[in-house]
């Protein structure tokens, strides 16, 4: 126990540390939200990636879906790492920084207002933005809560609330500049501490040989492969339809997540994306593909500890059931790693949050002549109010973690992901597309949390993302065009020499 703590200590005096050293590049709203956008590749490739992954995946997704779909799982990991960084970075950095900058836009709402010429669409989408970031931000809390409680026997509300306070410390005092130089000293630890969990998980149950082969002992339970021998342990795994849904979801989604469209914002210039991709996609490829292939072995760990009181599956409680029979300093590890992933995630979205409610709502709306300094006070207070709605959500969460983490980026991805890719590309993308994007992506997540015509939330997420890709193109072809002339203009900025 003692070590544990240590180790905490440690990590929080750090983390700390790194906000108060920031705090001189905190010292305009641009140097605060964006880092000046002089952030190097590597800070903005592992800033990227410690605010993909967090507690949801270690700790709900893996849980859940490798329970579901054995090791199969891993594929989900792989595309993350392909579809949801390499690609990602390929097709929206370089456009997204030179457009971004050409347009003077800071957060995705307000390139949604500049690019389309509209304040309508800007405010719609900062209120998108902010209600639906808040059950991401409250399922992290409740992921690495998990753990708390099995490492420390702590109770919940304690590491919701400390957790939430140390996060806010660091993002007010060094804004988006802190947030990325922690990024990397906590992707460190998550790559580090990633690699350590598998080996010694698998070597508890004999290696990876006789661990795979006690999976395939297993008979499925899942109503497409009902009975079957093996399913657990085969390329397409127990049921590969939904399995996709998955993969599509926590892939192409992070297109369309504001979280992460802003490192693109950031980057010291075009140049460093070619670095960044790489570093980005292995990144992804060792945590995310780690993680899910980590998952796949669920069903090694089947005890009482993971069962509710009604006799179902309480997935939130597989890894920490599975990480339990760790020796102590990998328990410790472990927590530090799961720290990591999740006070960076946190810190990325209270960020966004903020940046989307003072930039584009209130200065937009109440305050138009807010200077400087008022503005930076206002970010810093919205932090504040991001940070204490997300904690009372969490501390009575509504459902489970994949379930909070499918409706929050299936309304997000939904909404955004189809105008913002084909805005950067396409100068015949209409107003109108813009908005029946918005209300296809918000209106089918949420009807189907009440109505449930699509069972699971993660397929409705990823048929939101789909349908928008589809929707949009077509609705444009149909709708009033914008003004030539303004597309032009700003389109320009693609022709400039880098």
């Amino acid at each position: 126990m003692l070590l544990k703590v240590l180790l905490l200590v440690i990590f929080f005096l750090v983390m700390v540390g790194v906000g108060v050293y920031s705090r001189k590049h905190a010292a305009n709203v641009e140097s605060f939200v964006l880092g000046g956008r002089n952030v190097g590749p590597w800070l903005t490739a592992f800033a990227y990636g410690t605010s993909y992954f967090s507690a949801v995946v270690f700790v709900g997704y893996a849980g859940q879906f490798g329970w579901k779909y054995g090791m199969a799982t891993t594929w989900v990991g792989i595309g993350n790492a392909v579809i949801g960084s390499l690609l990602a970075w390929m097709v929206l950095g370089k456009r997204t920084r030179m457009m971004t900058q050409h347009l003077s836009s800071s957060t995705m709402p307000d390139f949604f207002g500049k690019r389309f010429d509209s304040k309508a669409l800007k405010l719609a989408a900062s209120a998108i933005v902010f209600i639906f970031l808040i059950p991401y931000t409250a399922s992290v809390f409740n992921g690495l809560s998990l753990l708390f409680g099995m490492a420390f026997d702590v109770p919940y509300s304690v590491c919701v609330i400390v957790m939430a306070a140390l996060t806010g410390i660091y993002v007010i005092l060094g804004g988006y500049m802190a947030t990325a130089i922690n990024d990397f000293i906590q992707g460190i630890i998550m790559l580090a501490g990633i690699v350590a969990i598998i080996v010694s998980v698998l070597n508890g149950q004999g290696g990876l040989s006789a661990a795979i082969e006690k999976l395939s002992e297993i008979p499925s339970d899942v109503a497409a492969t009902q009975g079957q021998i093996g399913a657990f342990t085969s390329i397409l795994g127990t049921d590969p339809l939904n399995l996709l849904g998955v993969i599509v979801l926590t892939s192409l989604g992070t297109w369309g997540l504001p979280q992460m469209v802003q490192k693109f914002y950031a980057i010291r210039n075009e140049q460093a994306i070619k670095t960044g991709t790489i570093i980005s996609t292995f990144f992804a490829l060792v945590v995310s593909g780690g993680c899910y292939f980590l998952g796949g072995f669920g069903r090694l760990f089947d005890s009482e500890a993971i069962y509710k009181p009604d006799g179902s599956i309480a997935y939130d409680a597989i890894i920490p059931t599975m990480l339990s029979t760790l020796p102590d300093i990998l328990i410790g590890v472990t927590i530090v790693l799961v720290l990591s992933a999740s006070m960076s995630t946190l810190a990325s979205l209270v960020l966004s949050s903020s940046m989307t409610l003072t930039l584009d709502f209130v200065k937009e709306t109440m305050v138009k002549d807010m200077d400087d300094k008022k503005q930076l006070v206002c970010l810093r207070a919205f932090i504040v109010f991001f940070i204490v709605i997300s904690v009372l959500i969490a501390l009575d969460p509504p459902t489970f973690i994949a379930q909070l983490m499918g409706i929050s980026w299936g309304a997000l991805a939904g909404a955004f992901l189809a105008p913002f890719l084909y805005g950067l590309y396409w100068k015949g993308v209409t107003k109108t597309a813009v908005w029946v994007s918005f209300a296809f992506g918000i209106g089918l997540t949420v009807v189907n949390m009440f109505v449930k015509f699509i069972s699971s939330p993660i397929n409705a997420g990823a048929i939101a993302m789909v349908g928008g890709l589809v929707i949009v193109p077509i609705v444009s072809l149909v709708t009033p065009k914008l003004e030539t002339g303004k597309v032009n203009q700003m389109f320009v900025c693609y022709e400039k020499k880098l």
